[in-house]
């Protein structure tokens, strides 16, 4: 096995090494395994969700939980480059009698695995929040709800503008896939 190098210091320091290498081992190990990673976020999503139906309480931390989700969403969705600069870059280099007819895949602004690793943090982070009463703020929840279903609403509404627009699509099911089978 292989040996884990360790600072030169107290053993405080040293344990601390030890556990952030083998919390990336792990993560390391999970990246091909696509469907599990997201089953244990599924099941924390359900464990959290499950907490907060029970209680009656935590609608907060829910709402933020949401937001925060909602927006590693949109960002997984998005490409990494802006697709106006390119469309513009593009035209300039037609008009010049260049051709770029060039095959430019799809970069996503976060990539899959990030996406599940902060959305797994979040929600063990606000499953914590919700094991203590001070984050337990009094709130008249529908208006959350609503608020959030209508930035939903508005961001996917744009996000799919978008996608039409600059003809890019982010998710890889139902294109053309090539090799031996």
């Amino acid at each position: 096995m292989d040996e884990i190098p360790l600072s030169e210091g107290n053993p405080f320091q040293q344990y601390v090494e030890r556990v952030k290498v083998t919390y990336r081992r792990t993560l390391d190990k999970s990246v091909p395994h696509i469907k599990y990673r997201w089953s244990i976020f599924g099941g924390l999503l359900v464990i959290f969700m499950t907490r907060i139906l029970v209680s009656h309480a935590w609608y907060i931390v829910c709402y933020a939980l949401g937001i925060y989700l909602l927006n590693l969403f949109l960002a997984f969705l998005s490409p990494k480059f802006n697709p106006s600069l390119q469309q513009e870059l593009q035209d300039e280099s037609i008009e010049a009698g260049e051709n770029t007819e060039e095959f430019r895949p799809f970069i996503r602004r976060l990539p899959e695995f990030k996406f599940w690793h902060n959305a797994s943090v979040a929600t063990v982070f606000s499953l914590v929040l919700t094991s203590t009463s001070w984050t337990d703020i009094p709130v008249f929840w529908p208006i959350l709800v609503m608020y959030f279903i209508t930035l939903f609403v508005l961001m996917m509404k744009r996000q799919i503008r978008d996608m039409i627009k600059y003809r890019y699509i982010p998710f890889d099911f139902g294109k053309k896939k090539y090799g031996s089978k």
